[in-house]
């Protein structure tokens, strides 16, 4: 079954293997190659500038707490593989790739624009800016098309709750990037138009009877 569930969404765990060799290699290193590997593997505005398409690629494969592995390895199996099972490994990797660079590129805009109006230190040019949260939103918003109705309603209610709350109460760039990354995962919908949604039962059933 295990096997089975690895094989139907390939891409979430090879992501997932990558992300616990570097955590591991982050949780080996010292202290100052660990800050020297985390600011060169960053999107930051300074890598983005030097490196553009390098630092795009490798900072979605690195965390910058390894302590938070376990986290993110159930996050991937919850969401990730649940949509790359559902959607195909296409669809899911273009949405993702699309939301990781579209987030970062947006986002680190939004931080240029407070550091030339002296609203953040210059030094955020340099600013750690690591992970696969931007993917994990975009890929929560695509799984809305797979929640049914009614039910779907509540799941973005509880996405807009989660990613707009600190948009409204001091948003950081990284706010703003998975802001951008949900609404991404939204605008994907038509790439799985047609494809069922889960089936929870006579609510569901009916809601789909009531659709048509």
């Amino acid at each position: 079954m295990v096997r089975a569930w690895v094989r139907s969404s390939p891409g979430t765990h090879i992501w997932l293997l990558i992300i616990g060799v570097t955590s591991l290699v982050i949780a080996a290193a010292s202290e100052g190659l660990e800050t020297f590997l985390l600011h060169r593997t960053s999107s930051n505005i300074h890598e983005l500038a030097e490196h553009p398409l390098q630092s795009l690629l490798i900072s979605g494969f690195w965390i910058e707490s390894p302590s938070s592995f376990l986290l993110y390895a159930a996050l991937f199996e919850l969401v990730h593989a649940n949509v790359e099972r559902w959607a195909g490994t296409l669809r899911w990797l273009f949405t993702v790739g699309v939301a990781h660079v579209a987030a970062t590129l947006i986002s680190q805009e939004v931080l240029l624009l407070a550091i030339e109006h002296h609203a953040a230190p210059r030094a955020m040019k340099h600013v750690v800016d690591i992970g696969v949260s931007y993917g994990l939103a975009a890929a929560a918003g695509l799984l809305s098309y797979r929640v049914p109705r009614p039910w779907r309603w509540g799941w973005l209610a509880g996405l807009v709750l989660f990613f707009a709350t600190p948009m409204l109460t001091g948003a950081t760039f990284t706010d703003v990037g998975h802001s951008v990354a949900v609404l991404v995962g939204l605008g994907c919908g038509p790439l799985v138009r047609g494809l069922p949604p889960w089936d929870f039962g006579p609510v569901s059933r009916r809601g789909r009877r009531a659709a048509r």
